[in-house]
């Protein structure tokens, strides 16, 4: 598959840089939920590769893969990262001892579980700078890359910058600043195409902010409620607690794939940036306005405003909760208000706080309604919920027959199974169904032990079987008059009436450094940034990040200690510790308002810096030579192949031994610029130390579009705004990046293809006959037909050709998404999978749709791919059917 990565995008577009937000990589190759877990650590490496590969497959960049690891972090984001570390270890705590105790109660009632495995269990708190994990990550990527830009001709003319984690600030934002400096030199390319890997959602506000025209941002496509095997049983179909210890199933004639998961290869969709401009300048295009409009600013104040609503480094404020529309809101507000304020929120990311203050206090105005509306709201879905429930009751049959009667799935036997003694069953469903008549027509009568009525009166009813859920106790109310009071008596334990106070809330909402951060776990009200353009805005300047195994102190629960050197790990556990209260075993959740405790807010004290690294100074002579390298802060690496221009200029740097910074010839690196510096580590000579183009302090990076960047093509029509659009006809987004690419059809030469795989001599009588036969397309993954078995019948409708074909393209579009990997084992892969959790769903169904299901046929399903597949492969209409996959099937 290496002879892919140079062919010309599937996708019908060509993008330069490919930047990797390695953090949203790492995290599921290592502990993945949907499959079982890596091993060890090599395994993980591969898996980490392995994705890597994917993603290079489907983009397929041009000049540049920048790949970013998250560093050291400001402190604002050590405290969300201490939070989620904190509540990760006691839930994990908890979650263990939840499932031995229901193990017991299973086990003692005689229940059969498998023997619990004993392995050690993967603490992804070591995905965090300074640990050993991090490190060998960093070591084993060199190699990767070094290995391809050696050995895959895609990567022939590219240029890698690897930030490993002992560079400081988080993925997203190394690579925003390396696109802002970048965007900032005279040889910048302002038609660069930029292409984002990361799930995170600030990565569209980020890229927003780039104002860069040609931005795409990759991710996994989101699938809800995905199967999960139980913990103990090692079953699907239910959780640990509900987990009754009854033996497992057996699959298949010999029970093959039954500890298998249904594994599927991921897909993977484009968001483009450019689009969502085009939606921002409609919806941000105002009249009449007293300043010229101006649409990036525009862009920037919209980024501004979003904030508000949350981010990693602030608590959002109460009255703004994205789900009840607070960005509409606030869009809202915004353009009401912008004619009073005499111009943006922002400019060239300087905040002018009077403009700011407006918004707010006409956020404040309503904040009393919002909270009225949210309680009305809430009260409303309770309601619909319990008539919801009612219904389902009250709609449940009263009585199912069992034994020989009961109701089958569809095709679950081969044949009907012989009745035995009809008279007896059904004298025995008679009196069954009028014992339960009787019983529900008198719900107040209660049962003696025999099941008889008992005339001692009703029967109090169970609080288990009631409607309503218990609900936490929320002591704000802030649906209530009196709810600031409240509100601050019992988050800040101040009265609102303290002026000074509430200032001081408002005033520590929000500044640039390393060292800043948040010093409450609660937000102001909006009502409350009232004279916040008074407020002194000089904040420290040239402060420094943590090092690496200050921030693991500052970050990990004593049960994480392991990842830290011994006397620094004791000054996690010692009772004697001067930091001991850092690091408490338990602590409250304050629900706030919310349902669940992952939504809640944790009551962590906050690290006290100058106390902690007063500690620190003690055990810091305790480091080795390896633990202090891991504690020290790095720089990015940048990596060319031997065919790449550049190269022959870093071999002679090496060769001159030149231990001074020399500045990138941009005219022999697609126009990046930066520092190269010799690098002590180097794999290979063609490895050197990158640094970023440096600015003054006092530098302006503008926030405006580059001279002579191309507007992208409009996507939008003018009647897509409007809600009334297309005659009333459902309107349906562009997909995919040619607008001008035709609709998918079939030719005549498609349907003499399928004409000879699906001949047309059988007929498809009865109800069905409108439909794919169940036992070739219900079951995407079947076998293809072996020589001597019944033929497929004709199909009647052309769109279930169509469909049909769409389903077995999805296949081979599996099997190839695996670069690297067998075509062959992937289709296998999702065979197994099919057959463990679908045994014998459409077996035998008997009549003219009956086609053999022989557990040992569908041994071989996998050594050939579907007839109907292969000379589909080779006709170019066969590329539209997945065309809205990002995907490198057919190429």
């Amino acid at each position: 598959f290496n002879c892919i990565h140079s062919k010309p995008n599937p996708n019908e577009v060509e993008f330069d840089n490919l930047y990797l937000d390695m953090n949203g990589i790492i995290h599921p190759c290592t502990h993945p939920e949907d499959k079982p877990a890596p091993k060890n650590e090599d395994e993980m490496m591969v898996a980490i590769f392995e994705y890597i590969d994917r993603i290079f497959n489907i983009v397929r960049p041009r000049r540049l893969l920048y790949m970013a690891i998250d560093g050291v972090a400001p402190r604002a984001k050590m405290n969300q990262q201490r939070s989620r570390r904190f509540r990760a270890s006691k839930e994990g705590m908890e979650a263990a001892e939840e499932k031995q105790k229901i193990r017991r109660e299973i086990l003692a009632k005689g229940g059969i579980l498998p023997p619990e495995e004993v392995k050690e269990r993967f603490d992804s708190n070591c995905i965090t700078p300074g640990t050993e994990f991090m490190d060998n990550l960093a070591k084993c990527l060199r190699y990767y890359i070094a290995d391809r830009l050696n050995s895959d001709p895609g990567w022939k003319n590219l240029t890698v910058i690897l930030s490993d984690a002992s560079a400081p600030g988080e993925g997203e934002h190394k690579i925003m600043d390396y696109i802002r400096r970048q965007r900032a030199q005279p040889n910048h390319d302002p038609n660069t195409h930029h292409c984002l890997c990361g799930a995170d959602a600030d990565l569209i506000m980020l890229g927003l902010a780039t104002h860069e025209p040609n931005f795409t941002i990759i991710r996994e496509e989101f699938k809800p409620n995905k199967p999960k095997p139980c913990a103990l049983c090692n079953q699907m179909g239910h959780e640990v607690k509900d987990c009754q210890g009854l033996p497992r199933e057996k699959q298949g004639k010999h029970d093959q794939f039954a500890d298998s998961l249904p594994i599927a290869e991921q897909e993977f969709i484009f968001i483009r940036l450019c689009v969502l401009r085009e939606y921002l300048e409609r919806e941000l295009t105002m009249a009449s306005l007293p300043f010229t409009f101006d649409f990036e600013r525009s862009v920037d104040d919209w980024v501004f405003m979003c904030f508000f609503v949350g981010n990693d480094f602030l608590p959002h404020l109460p009255s703004l909760e994205i789900r009840e529309g607070a960005i509409d809101r606030l869009v809202n507000i915004y353009k009401n208000v912008v004619h009073k304020t005499g111009g943006y929120l922002t400019e060239s990311g300087f905040v002018n706080l009077q403009r700011v203050q407006m918004i707010m206090l006409a956020v404040g105005e309503v904040e009393d309604s919002i909270f009225k509306k949210r309680k009305d709201d809430d009260d409303n879905f309770k309601r619909r919920q319990k008539e919801k429930r009612k219904r389902m009751k009250r709609d449940q049959p009263s009585f199912i027959p069992g034994g020989q009667f009961s109701p089958q799935a569809l095709g679950n036997r081969s044949s009907p199974q012989a009745i035995s003694n009809p008279r007896q069953a059904a004298f025995e469903m008679r009196m069954h169904d009028r014992q339960n008549s009787t019983t529900s027509s008198s719900p107040n009568t209660s049962l003696n032990s025999d099941g008889s009525p008992s005339l001692a009166g009703g029967i109090k009813r169970k609080a288990e079987d009631s409607d309503s859920e218990p609900e936490p106790e929320d002591n704000i109310r802030l649906w209530e008059t009196g709810w600031k009071q409240r509100y601050y008596k019992n988050k800040f334990d101040v009265d609102a009436s303290d002026e000074k106070f509430r200032r001081k809330v408002v005033q520590s909402y929000g500044c640039a450094s390393w060292n800043w951060y948040y010093p409450f776990h609660y937000a102001p009200f909006a009502s409350d940034f009232e004279g916040i353009a008074d407020m002194p805005s000089d904040f420290e300047k040239g402060s420094k990040p943590f090092k690496p195994l200050e921030q693991l102190m500052g970050v990990f629960p004593a049960a994480s200690g392991n990842f830290l050197p011994p006397t620094w790990r004791k000054l996690m556990t010692d009772p004697e510790s001067s930091i001991i209260d850092f690091y408490p075993e338990d602590f409250a959740i304050d629900l706030n308002g919310k349902k669940y405790a992952w939504q809640g807010v944790a009551l962590l004290p906050f690290v006290d810096e100058r106390r902690l690294r007063a500690a620190l100074e003690e055990v810091y002579p305790d480091l080795t030579p390896e633990e202090s390298r891991r504690n020290s802060l790095g720089g990015d690496v940048l990596f060319v192949g031997k065919h790449h221009p550049l190269c022959d200029f870093i071999v002679e740097q090496y060769k001159t031994k030149n231990t001074e910074p020399v500045d990138i010839p941009p005219e022999l690196c697609h126009g990046i610029q930066g520092k190269l510096t010799l690098n002590e580590n180097a794999v290979l000579p063609d490895h050197i130390s990158f640094k970023d183009p440096q600015f003054d302090e006092d530098f302006v990076f503008k926030a405006i579009v580059l001279p002579g960047a191309k507007k992208p093509a409009p996507v939008l029509k003018p009647g897509d705004w409007e809600k009334t659009n297309n005659d009333g006809r459902p309107w349906r987004p562009q997909l995919n990046f040619n607008r001008d690419r035709k609709p998918v059809h079939l030719d005549q030469s498609a349907f003499r293809t399928l004409g000879h795989t699906m001949p047309r001599e059988r007929g498809m009588p009865g109800m069905y006959a409108n439909a794919v036969p169940l036992g070739t397309y219900g079951s995407p993954y079947t076998r293809p037909l072996l020589s001597g078995q019944q033929q497929i019948p004709k199909l009647l409708s052309s769109k279930w050709i169509l469909l049909s074909t769409f389903f077995m393209l999805q296949c081979v579009s599996s099997v190839h998404r695996t670069a690297g990997a067998a075509p062959l084992l992937a289709w296998n892969r999702m065979l197994q999978s099919q057959n463990q959790y679908q045994p014998s769903q459409y077996q035998g169904l008997g009549g003219p749709m009956s086609y053999p299901q022989r557990p040992e046929d569908r041994m071989d399903r996998g050594r050939q791919l579907p007839s109907l597949v292969q000379p589909l492969c080779v006709y170019p209409w066969a590329r539209g059917l997945c065309h809205d996959y990002a995907d490198t099937a057919f190429h």
